[in-house]
């Protein structure tokens, strides 16, 4: 079952983080905090749960001056639960999500760095079309890579 996270999941989402290594967990209480804090936040934050345990993260927010643009700036499976199409799953009920809502695009954005090419192929088979290179965006070396799908 995939959910929109609530705030007895952080531990457990913490725990997904660390397994994955997406980004460092502590960063998770000041990320979600005005997801879970403000009624009107636009931002979207969603879960897996297996045996009443989440097991992946997602989130994605409004991209700044766009009308019905968002942006997947996370995702992440459990690594104990990863590649048992989790993450194609989470993609489809965000797409959903999002469409429901009437929203148009959705963009990901991911490393150009070679142990992020499984990443890149992940979004191809869900059918992102890569538009954008950005040379050592993230760092010297390190571009950032550009995908985009219409959801209408």
């Amino acid at each position: 079952m995939i959910r929109k996270v609530e705030k007895t999941d952080i531990p457990a989402l913490k725990k997904v983080l660390d397994s994955s290594e997406l980004f460092p967990s502590f960063l998770l209480d000041d990320m979600i905090s005005d997801y879970l804090n403000n009624a009107s936040s636009k931002d979207i934050w969603f879960t897996t749960i297996d045996d009443g345990n989440p097991i992946s993260i997602g989130y994605c927010a409004p991209e700044r001056l766009t009308e019905g643009t968002y942006n997947l700036y996370a995702i992440a499976v459990n690594k104990k639960n990863q590649g048992n199409g989790i993450g194609k799953r989470m993609m489809e009920y965000i797409e959903n999500h999002l469409r429901k809502d009437g929203n148009r695009i959705l963009i990901v954005e991911t490393s150009g760095k070679p142990e992020f090419a499984l990443t890149r192929e992940f979004y191809i088979k869900c059918k992102y079309l890569k538009q954008a290179v950005i040379p050592e965006f993230y760092e010297e070396g390190d571009d950032k890579v550009v995908f985009w799908k219409k959801l209408i």
